[in-house]
């Protein structure tokens, strides 16, 4: 059975979810993706460090869009033109992306990328169907998402797959709240499939995914386990790996967090963890301009 959430593609491309594979241009299509976050590297190194993900074997990149880098003040948008380069320069490493614009990303960034004059003004109701905090979620997507839109695969572009807010069950379960982001990506012009992620835990995905929309997982270890319960609660639907934790990030204050090789080795990889076609993102060491990652910053 074909479970469709992309519209026509006009331009030729067609990005879609078919049981439990994706297909590009009408053949199944793994996702191999890594993470690579356009504000962490400086603009003049992005297509060196494309190239190096490109050189690993994956065939996407993805990352998240901060709202409070380029929403600073209320009203005043700035740098977007940064990811539309950004992707453009990924279409030109032969690499397809996946764009993750929030509101909420956590991904080891200050306030996990809401404006400070945002959660200051509405605190708790951060994150949730208050009108308030939806008012402004639509004023900064009505900037940011057409821009997403134009480099989608439908359109000649990239992009395959949108992601609806992030870990949304590990703060709650609005799930209007989720609604509403979705259907306002659609109306600005998303038609590639939307996406949700979160933990693979029952209440995490109960509350942080909706009808309609593919759920995903994260992790860092016993990929089994976590699959199983992705597939408990979407039987029939695409195993996707967000992210795969190889590593950790850092603390103020604290020592420097390794992880021992063996650990995180292929045999503890997504791509090993079930008998079905497995997609994943690895949130790899290029998605950070130096080899450390700076305390406080995680290395996605």
């Amino acid at each position: 059975m074909t479970w469709e959430i992309v519209t026509e593609a006009r331009y030729g491309r067609h990005f879609a979810i078919d049981g439990e594979s994706f297909r590009l241009d009408g053949a199944e299509f793994r996702v191999l993706s890594g993470a690579l976050h356009y504000f962490r590297v400086r603009p003049e190194q992005w297509a060196h460090r494309l190239r190096t993900l490109r050189a690993m074997g994956l065939n996407t990149v993805e990352t998240y869009v901060p709202w409070n880098l380029h929403e600073p003040r209320p009203g005043e948008m700035r740098r977007l033109e940064e990811l539309d380069a950004f992707l453009a320069e990924a279409a030109r490493a032969d690499l397809l992306a996946i764009v993750r614009p929030g509101p909420y990303i956590c991904a080891g960034w200050d306030n996990g990328g809401l404006p400070s004059w945002l959660t200051g003004a509405l605190g708790r109701r951060v994150r949730t169907r208050a009108p308030g905090y939806l008012a402004r979620v639509d004023r900064f997507f009505d900037a940011l998402i057409p821009l997403v839109a134009r480099h989608q695969v439908t359109r000649g572009g990239n992009v395959i797959m949108v992601q609806v807010e992030n870990e949304c069950g590990s703060y709650g379960s609005d799930r209007v709240y989720l609604r509403h982001l979705a259907d306002g990506l659609v109306a600005r012009g998303v038609e590639v499939p939307l996406f949700t992620s979160g933990g693979p835990e029952d209440h995490m995905l109960t509350g942080g995914s909706i009808p309609g929309v593919l759920a995903t997982v994260k992790f860092g270890s016993d990929p089994e386990e976590a699959f199983a319960v992705l597939r408990r609660h979407r039987p029939g639907e695409p195993l996707l790996c967000m992210e795969f934790w190889n590593g950790w990030f850092d603390r103020w204050g604290r020592g420097h967090v390794t992880r021992d090789p063996v650990d995180a080795a292929v045999s503890e990889s997504p791509t090993s963890a079930a008998a079905a076609p497995v997609f994943v993102s690895f949130p790899i060491v290029v998605s950070l301009s130096v080899t450390r990652a700076p305390a406080g910053v995680r290395c996605r």
